[in-house]
């Protein structure tokens, strides 16, 4: 018997890969960008960006997301062209390298999700459809999709004013139904149901009330009926909880993390790759999910794990 009635995640399928409540994945984040929010994980160098992606696959990564453009609204301004340049020959050097490697590109824009054809597996959509090609591009060129919640917001805007409603759950709920419609235009445009993540997007529109709401609802999401994806690593929201810049903020990352697994999210987005595999695998074995790794704990000496 459970020992509560835990969420049962739906699995992912990417490049014949499972990832489900025994094994969810991994996604290490590298940055094709000088000026990442955090420090740690600034690959503008070519060489620093390979040596990123080999330790990230060494340290337990199952899928390597690329991005090329900074997410918030500082920093500098990065047109199509650019953002081809610095990340469409890197996916294919690590598809080369990496033959079985899951890969993702981080883009709001169809143009470098079309250029990057036949070297991803997903394409992580963070700006909730803002270019409604995009969609059909990855469906084209076979690639899985991430479904997005910015509170309507256009790329690069930081969050200000941002309301829901007076209810606190009015945002768990705006997250839901624009998560749901998502979906459902991402099956319609021909991508499998298996290859649809749905992410609460925390952070992207929403203030850091809103965001641990909707984390504390993470479950909510996972009813959806589709893989969730939770990018929760050093962001803002954990920054403001504990009043703790980006470099510092590891710790309550890796309990959001915990958080998030315990309540049926399969994907979890991350600068430190070691640690949330190890928290993960945890979690997952606290589930009851996943098997412990060895048994030798009062086990009487001489006698194997297999014999006990």
């Amino acid at each position: 018997m459970a020992p509560l009635d835990l969420p049962r995640p739906t699995p992912l399928v990417l490049r014949g890969r499972r990832f489900d409540a025994s094994a969810p994945a991994v996604m290490a984040i590298v940055n094709r960008t000088r000026d990442s929010f955090f420090s740690g994980n600034r690959h503008d160098d070519l060489d620093s960006a390979k040596a990123a992606v080999d330790a990230a696959l060494e340290l337990g990564a199952d899928i390597v997301d690329v991005g090329g453009v900074r997410a918030g609204q500082e920093g500098e301004v990065v047109d199509a062209d650019e953002e081809i340049r610095r990340v469409v020959p890197f996916l294919q050097w690590v598809r080369e390298a990496h033959p079985s490697a899951v890969l993702s590109l981080d883009t709001w824009r169809s143009e470098v999700a079309r250029e990057a054809a036949g070297a991803v597996d997903l394409v992580n959509d963070t700006w909730a459809g803002h270019d409604p090609d995009l969609v059909h591009v990855a469906a084209r060129v076979g690639a899985g999709y991430v479904i997005s919640h910015t509170g309507g917001l256009p790329p690069r805007t930081d969050p200000v004013e941002v309301t829901y409603g007076p209810d606190p759950l009015d945002v768990v709920r705006d997250v839901v139904a624009t998560l749901a419609r998502g979906a459902r235009t991402a099956v319609e445009a021909g991508i499998p149901a298996e290859r649809v993540l749905v992410d609460p997007t925390l952070d992207f529109g929403k203030t850091t009330a809103h965001s641990l709401e909707v984390l504390r609802h993470t479950a909510d999401v996972v009813t959806l009926g589709f893989p969730v994806l939770q990018a929760m690593s050093r962001k803002d929201f954990v920054g403001e909880t504990l009043d703790l810049p980006a470099e510092e903020r590891l710790e309550g990352s890796l309990a959001s993390t915990a958080v998030a697994a315990w309540l049926g999210a399969t994907v979890f987005r991350a600068h430190d790759v070691r640690a949330t595999r190890r928290v993960l695998d945890m979690v997952a074995t606290i589930r009851g999910d996943r098997p412990q790794a060895v048994a030798v704990r009062g086990v009487p000496r001489g006698v194997g794990a297999d014999d006990a």
